[in-house]
């Protein structure tokens, strides 16, 4: 057994070299992973993604009391370094640059500085300095463009694996080169097609009996040719061919070189390199809001855990040792913020951990900015809490035994499923579509009234519509997203049980309360869309003019009016849809079947009447399910098709 001697300090030990050992190839040089990350917006975006993720969290300081308590210091020399790493830069711009240099290099430096008897860092770009010397242990010194050279004790030096030595980390943007270089070539081509008019390359074939050209009719036509092939001014347009001239396509067309898909791999390469799901950076393929939900859920633990470990590590290695009272002192990342959930969720654990409600009146009414009450600083405690043996005041609501809701809470569903207050599809769409087109018709009614009064104090002329428009159109915003969103969730309900009470009657692994951002986010896009509408009439009648533009905005009205009838459908079958599509994924069921449905039914949809796909794969019509909104508008207005779920493959 071999024993390495190293008096105190760690030696080479000569492992791995042997007689036929050949040095490690020549390393890509910093600028070539800086000029990458300048032009390649793929990997940009996910280095940027991780960078920003872990910086906002911020960084705690501690000392271990016990293995039972801490203490946390917020004056502690390592506590007001990481807030101010120098004068001017903040803790959240240091750990950006820190994460952004590990990501693109996988080596970020800083050197320690002695600046009004404080130790700082200052973060230096890896081009700027480099490891030198020394053994493949540990370098003898670091290296700067200026000639200073600093002693390994005097530079933060954080960096990952790498194969040949222990000094220097490997980029992983050497492992993504050679798609990044593919993807760069790819828009190389997309950029010379369309500075010729987005037309293909192509050859032009000249009849071999077509009368002899001169060198003066040559040249003209080519002249001619270049005007609309090579950016003469002319592209787009159509050229005239001579003496039976045919122009053949030669190379690939958009739609065989796959540029969409090409891209998309792209990114999600780089997101895989760098353990990143797909969804968490915009592809949004296979995305449903459960599984965002839960991917948003793993984040901080499974993708940006590993980075904010190694920090934690290396700062307590690398930075602590130079910091006086540094005995059981330790930091880390505030990662508990962001995995409490919403504030509905952190009040009911309170709440239930406490057993009693836990903030008084004026404790409540300070944070909504409003002034103390008296008598409001005695917490409330309901007797049946104290006396009457429950977990939670949350459990002190009567229940009315017939499955209906809880005072001030959601719908509750009864044991046998469906909640008692759900009305049919066909009813809830009413309701939403009788809601929306009232609404609609007193804010227009509103508009009619404000513009006349304005014309009439104006001398009858037309007032400025749309600065009236403009006036109201937050609150109408406001009110239109609660509106939808408040028949939204009724109707995704109603879509959610009309699969449960087949496939999973119990509804195991399925909550309503999950399907609540996706709602909100689609009642915002209803609502703006709306909006819109009603300005985009406002605003014909305002350009139009004329002694009749009372007339035109009393139609534009109407036709706002019945705008809303179609706007109401669409949204409630798109909710409905999604509805039955987050149950089906909750309830295990693996593929979805197209049932056209209404009287006269699109071609499209009618030519897919039982077409069945994978659950998380778009129908032939690029739709999710009926109603989709990120389907073209052709597609999507007062459709009335639906989908059977399943849980077989064939």
């Amino acid at each position: 057994m071999a024993f390495v001697v190293s008096s105190g300090e760690l030696a080479t030990t000569g492992a791995g070299v042997l007689p036929a050992y050949v040095p490690a190839t020549f390393r890509a040089q910093p600028w070539e992973y800086e000029t990458i990350w300048r032009t390649q917006p793929q990997v940009r975006t996910v280095i940027g993604f991780i960078a920003r993720n872990i910086a906002q969290l911020g960084v705690h300081v501690f000392r271990r009391v016990s293995d039972t308590d801490r203490e946390r210091l917020t004056q502690h020399p390592l506590a007001q370094l990481l807030a101010e790493p120098l004068p001017r830069m903040t803790q959240f711009r240091f750990i950006e640059r820190l994460v952004s240099d590990v990501a693109l290099y996988d080596n970020a430096y800083g050197i320690k500085l002695k600046l009004d008897g404080r130790l700082r860092i200052l973060p230096v770009p890896p081009r700027l300095i480099r490891p030198y010397g020394g053994n493949w242990i540990a370098p003898e010194y670091y290296d700067t463009p200026g000639g200073r050279q600093f002693a390994p004790d005097e530079v933060v030096h954080i960096h990952g694996y790498s194969p040949t030595d222990l000094t220097y980390g490997e980029s992983p943007i050497e492992s993504l080169r050679d798609l990044i270089l593919e993807s760069s070539e790819a828009n190389k081509q997309r950029q010379a097609m369309w500075k010729g008019g987005a037309r293909l390359t192509g050859v032009l074939v000249r009849p071999a009996d077509a009368p002899e050209w001169d060198a003066t009719d040559r040249r003209r036509f080519r002249e001619m040719w270049r005007t609309f092939s090579q950016g003469g001014g002319a592209e787009g347009g159509t050229p005239i061919l001579e003496d039976g001239m045919d122009y053949k396509p030669v190379g690939f067309n958009p739609e065989q070189a796959q540029y969409i898909e090409a891209r998309k791999l792209t990114r999600e390469e780089c997101a895989a390199a760098y353990f990143i799901p797909p969804p968490l950076i915009g592809i949004l393929d296979h995305a449903t809001y459960s599984n965002i939900k839960e991917q948003h859920a793993h984040l901080y633990q499974d993708t940006l855990g590993p980075w904010t470990v190694m920090l934690q590590q290396e700062f307590v290695a690398q930075v602590l040792p130079d910091l006086p009272d540094n005995q059981d002192v330790y930091c880390e990342f505030n990662v508990d913020a962001k995995m409490r959930g919403d504030f509905e969720s952190q009040a009911a654990a309170a709440s239930t951990a406490t057993g009693r409600p836990w903030m008084t009146v004026n404790e409540t009414r300070a944070r909504n900015n409003l002034p103390a009450v008296d008598g409001g600083d005695t917490l409330i405690v309901p007797l049946n809490v104290t006396e009457g043996g429950l977990a939670s005041p949350r459990d002190t609501a009567p229940d009315t035994g017939d499955g209906g809701p809880k005072a001030g809470g959601l719908p509750r569903r009864k044991a046998s499923g469906r909640p008692s207050e759900l009305g049919t599809f066909a009813s809830e769409r009413d309701a939403l579509e009788r809601t929306l087109t009232a609404f609609t018709e007193r804010q227009a009614d509103a508009l009619l009234a404000a513009a006349g009064a304005k014309a009439d104090d104006d001398g009858g002329g037309m007032p400025d519509l749309l600065a009236l428009w403009a006036q109201d159109s937050d609150d109408r915003l406001a009110q239109l997203q609660a509106l939808l969103a408040h028949h939204g969730y009724r109707l995704a309900q109603v879509g959610a049980w009309d699969v449960l009470d087949v496939h999973n009657p119990e509804a195991e692994n399925w909550s309503a309360e999950v399907m609540l951002a996706w709602i909100l986010a689609a009642a915002q896009t209803h609502a703006a869309q709306h909006e819109e509408a009603g300005r985009a009439a406002v605003a014909a009648v305002q350009e139009e003019g004329g002694d009749g533009w009372r007339e035109a905005l009393q139609s534009a009205a109407v036709a706002w009016g019945s705008a809303a009838t179609a706007r109401a459908r669409t949204a409630a079958t798109e909710t409905r849809s999604f509805g039955g599509h987050d149950a089906a994924g909750a309830s295990g069921l693996t593929r979805k079947i197209w049932r056209t449905g209404g009287q006269n039914p699109r071609p499209s949809h009618k030519a897919q009447d039982g077409e069945a796909v994978s659950l998380d794969d778009v129908f032939s019509n690029g739709l999710r399910w009926p109603g989709d909104g990120q389907g073209r508008t052709e597609e999507l207005v007062n459709c009335n098709c639906t989908l059977d779920y399943s849980a077989k493959e064939d």
